[in-house]
């Protein structure tokens, strides 16, 4: 019990400074922190297979495989805002 509470209370502390951090970042830094947040969700995908194929039962497979789908989502929408935001800067000719 005790370590559930002192992970509960990391992830809380995690989220207040990521708000922190993501809200006082200006918008010229967006696209290439964009580019390093795929890099990292491209890890969780990794990590989210190995996750999804350890054989530790039917419920660590289900949270493995929904791992799975949303970290694919992640870095499939990084790219896509990343690509939009770069096309912004290419010169009509």
């Amino acid at each position: 019990m005790e370590s559930f509470i002192i992970s509960v209370t990391i992830f809380v502390l995690a989220v207040f400074i990521g708000f922190e951090i993501i809200t006082k970042i200006p918008p010229t830094l967006h696209t290439p922190l964009m580019s390093g947040s795929n890099a990292i969700s491209g890890i969780s995908v990794v990590g989210a297979l190995v996750a999804a194929g350890a054989d530790q039962g039917a419920l660590a497979g289900y949270l493995g495989l929904g791992a799975v789908i949303l970290a694919t989502i992640n870095v499939v929408g990084g790219f896509l805002v990343t690509n939009r935001m770069l096309s912004m800067f290419k010169r009509k000719s």
